[in-house]
């Protein structure tokens, strides 16, 4: 008697179970469609657009973030350096170059969740283009440490692996066809440990 809606039940669960992991799975493995990668920078240009595929749309829900406009700013990302390796929050890394044109931009560091890291009250936890310290042609070096450095020193505070956000605001880049010819700063290893 009890048979049926039994199996009707457990077919249920089953079916609305694995719908609701499946769907929270591809939310994990994908930010959406249409993705460019500049070294090791990775933007998703068209996540920002009324034209974003639907994985960017939950994507971005699910998150919690604000988007920016078509031509407000771009995020790139990072979880490597140049050489293809993970970012360890038990290396230091110099991050040198320019960034493209922007009116302002931004650096810092996330958990491999998008967590922004809070390395503590007195340790610098960004760094941005009105801050930073340059070069005569522009240029600048970051020092991505867990390690106290001179000039533009970002804390990496962490256990793990950790990636780099980029995001240029106002930028003519955010709605440029010609993304790829960018210049993107370097993320360079220069060693692990107190060294």
């Amino acid at each position: 008697m009890f048979r049926i809606p039994l199996l009707v039940a457990l077919a249920l669960t089953v079916a609305f179970g694995g719908g609701i992991v499946s769907a929270i799975w591809a939310l994990k493995a994908t930010v959406g469609f249409g993705s460019i990668a500049i070294g090791p920078w990775v933007a998703f240009p068209e996540a920002q657009t009324i034209a974003a595929d639907p994985y960017a749309k939950a994507h971005r829900a699910r998150a919690g973030e604000l988007l920016y406009g078509g031509a407000e700013g771009l995020m790139f990302t990072a979880a490597t350096d140049d050489s293809g390796a993970r970012l360890s929050a038990a290396c230091s890394y110099e991050v040198s170059g320019i960034t493209p044109p922007a009116r302002f931009w931004t650096l810092y560091a996330t958990t491999s969740d998008g967590i922004t890291l809070r390395p503590g009250p007195e340790m610098p936890s960004a760094m941005n283009s009105w801050t930073v310290l340059r070069s005569k042609d522009s240029s600048f070096v970051i020092h991505a440490s867990p390690f106290a450095r001179p000039d533009n020193w970002l804390a990496i505070r962490h256990q793990g692996n950790f990636n780099l956000v980029l995001t240029l605001l106002d930028t003519p880049t955010a709605g440029s066809s010609g993304l790829i010819d960018l210049a993107m700063p370097k993320i360079v290893k220069t060693g692990c440990g107190n060294a």
